[in-house]
């Protein structure tokens, strides 16, 4: 049977950390083993992890600082890719797996392999809302022959990148291209990350494994939202898509992004003193340029 780690990345969430981890057990293709990465959570999370007690091989990652979405998913993939697993199965804490989800993933992936070859490098869910409906800001960037694999009567359709909420990559992927930028901290790890993956290949989604995120609002997210209370996440989010678009694109997608950004300020009429700091962060970029760490690096963070 196919091996497969999940990783869960959870920060100050228990009760949906909860319900997480309820859903992963109940998979109908069992996991191999369960990594749950605690970004130094301060609401009880660790003394209920040190207690648990689960249905599938757990093992917890306790990070000494909060290492944002990026480092955990990074830590966790690495010691996903460490327990020897075929593929690594990653999700945040608020991401509920129907039952056959991860089943469905396998299947597929497996399906887009047989297609496509073996250079297909992840497959990911359809994220629902609670109430049902789609997840504004979880829907993948499609090919522009995404229906590829549907006219072959594949219940799969093809993209280029994702978000980091119930997405299956094989181990070789993993090998090959290294691990998300920890130093992303958040926002934009996950979208770099999935196009780093699909440069020769792209990737899929399989429409009929499905998850729930169980976010606050059911919006997307752009830069015409920010405001005080935002701040710190967009900080972070232009930071590193300036330093992507400049570093692994070029200087013109770097200015475009620029503009793209002067633009959403502009109709979101956002604060002048907000904007200012932006800016700040958009320069930033220039000098940031973390490097691509890949499996063998020593783990940081340590296990219970």
């Amino acid at each position: 049977m196919v091996s497969v780690a999940a990783v869960v990345v959870t920060f100050n969430r228990l009760d949906k950390l909860k319900t997480v981890i309820s859903s992963i057990e109940a998979q109908t293709h069992a996991v191999s083993t369960l990594l749950v990465v605690d970004n130094a959570s301060t609401d009880g999370t660790a003394e209920f992890l040190a207690d648990l007690e689960t249905v599938v091989p757990l093992e917890v990652v306790t990070m000494s600082v909060n290492s944002g979405g990026a480092g955990g998913f990074a830590e966790g993939m690495l010691r996903g890719y460490a327990s020897g697993a075929d593929h690594v199965w990653i999700m945040d804490d608020d991401c509920y797996p129907q039952p056959s989800a991860l089943e469905k993933l396998i299947a597929g992936f497996d399906g887009a392999v047989a297609e496509l070859g073996g250079d297909v490098p992840f497959a990911c869910s359809v994220v629902k809302f609670t109430d049902g409906n789609i997840c504004e800001m979880n829907n993948p960037l499609p090919t522009w022959d995404w229906a590829r694999l549907l006219v072959k009567e594949q219940n799969s359709v093809m993209v280029e990148a994702c978000s980091f909420v119930s997405v299956l990559v094989p181990r070789w992927a993993i090998a090959e291209y290294g691990l998300p930028y920890r130093d992303y901290f958040i926002w934009f790890d996950d979208r770099e990350y999935t196009l780093r993956l699909t440069r020769r290949c792209p990737g899929v989604q399989v429409m009929d494994s499905i998850v729930v995120h169980d976010m606050g609002d059911n919006r997307g997210v752009n830069f015409a939202m920010v405001d005080d209370k935002s701040l710190w996440k967009f900080a972070y989010g232009v930071r590193n898509e300036a330093s992507y678009q400049l570093h692994h694109r070029g200087l013109l997608y770097y200015l475009e992004f620029g503009a793209r950004l002067f633009v959403s300020f502009h109709r979101g009429r956002v604060p002048f003193r907000l904007r200012t700091k932006l800016l700040r962060r958009w320069l930033a970029g220039i000098r940031f340029n973390p490097s691509i760490e890949y499996p063998g690096t020593a783990p940081v963070a340590v296990s219970r």
